[in-house]
């Protein structure tokens, strides 16, 4: 068996013949154009009896046909997926039945059959057609604390694309002088090369990393930022928060007692005139003349004077009975009330002439 390799674009195409015919390896990128070749000599004679077939035998062993030429007419658009997208290249009368496709979905990947055949002569050509995908733009994520001393993996992973797929971590420079090789202590997951550990933080660590995701069919690239914090500037903070919350807290709790302090003072003053005391002496009862402005004790001394001069009046009046000619002094009448702690407001009592007890005369 003869083996030859040609390059006919950026991916490698590669054909052997043997006995069974000539075949073709050939990749191409999806939504591209591809041919796939096909040459004969048996047209050239006879071309009334030129059948051309083109087959396709798929990754899952389904076998359908993809274009025909038979009767001096091309039958092509048979399969509803490759619909508009199959037709023959070039001039397949005169020796040249390529296939072409445009544009290309990894759907047409699989083994194309070519049979070209004229007055019982048969050619055969197959030709295995891979569809390589790009990877899609793949997703940067960052997992961990960014603070010095700590650890970060950075994550990558393209969501599509053909096997493998390979990828590549990279720091980017920003500023002259910077370095795009990943900081010393950053090692790789190989069982995941989507993952990259940057080991103890460093300020230096800082700085912006690429991921690319790469296969044969191209690459794609996404980027993250990374950005390590000052340890101590993290305490500070948080310490300025505690304190803040402390003194909130702190002047509330004072605001509170302030409050309480005055209600109990508020009550206090009402309770007071409510208070009586037990060894307290209970007030004694006065005679008081009404209408009169004076003290308590000088009402007494006027009821005490009067009392006097109606008794010497009553003795006056037993040594003079015989003489009832003479005029009897009248009694002067005062109106006194009892008033008590309780009896101040209450109409006072009066004390009349007939009241008083008249002395009866006694024999000498």
């Amino acid at each position: 068996m003869n083996r030859k390799e040609r390059r006919c674009s950026p991916l490698p195409v590669s054909y052997y013949v043997g006995t069974l015919g000539t075949h073709t390896e050939i990749k191409r990128v999806a939504e591209e154009k591809v041919t796939l070749p096909c040459h004969h000599q048996l047209g050239l004679p006879e071309k009334d009896t030129l059948d051309i077939e083109w087959l396709l035998t798929d990754n899952e062993g389904n076998q359908k046909v993809v274009i025909t030429y038979s009767s001096h007419h091309v039958y092509s658009n048979l399969t509803e997926e490759q619909k508009g997208r199959v037709a023959f290249a070039s001039n397949f009368l005169a020796g040249d039945a390529s296939l072409q496709i445009e544009p290309l979905k990894p759907s047409d990947e699989g083994r194309y059959s070519c049979k070209v055949k004229n007055s019982g002569r048969y050619v055969w050509s197959h030709v295995i057609l891979k569809v390589l995908v790009r990877p899609s733009k793949p997703k940067c994520e960052l997992e961990g604390e960014l603070t010095e001393g700590s650890d970060v993996t950075l994550q990558c992973e393209s969501a599509s694309g053909t096997k493998p797929i390979m990828y590549y971590w990279q720091r980017l420079r920003e500023k002259e002088g910077e370095d795009e090789r990943l900081p010393p202590k950053s090692r790789i997951d190989y069982s995941n090369p989507g993952r990259v550990l940057l080991h103890n933080l460093t300020m230096s660590s800082s700085g912006l990393y690429q991921c690319t995701a790469g296969n044969e069919a191209g690459k794609e690239s996404c980027v993250v930022r990374v950005t390590v914090r000052y340890v101590q500037s993290i305490g500070m903070i948080a310490g300025a928060v505690t304190g803040m919350v402390a003194g909130a807290l702190l002047i509330f709790l004072l605001v509170w007692l302030l409050i309480r302090r005055k209600d109990k003072e508020r009550y206090e003053e009402e309770e007071r005139p409510n208070e009586i005391r037990e060894d307290a002496e209970a007030p004694k009862a006065r005679l008081v003349k009404p209408g009169s402005s004076s003290s308590g004790s000088q009402s007494s001394r006027s009821g005490s004077s009067s009392t006097r001069s109606t008794a010497n009046s009553a003795s006056r009046s037993q040594r003079t009975l015989s003489t009832e000619a003479a005029p009897q002094p009248r009694l002067a009448t005062h109106t006194y009330s009892l008033v008590g702690p309780e009896g101040r407001g209450s109409e006072p009592k009066k004390v009349h002439r007939a009241t008083l007890t008249k002395a009866e005369p006694h024999p000498a």
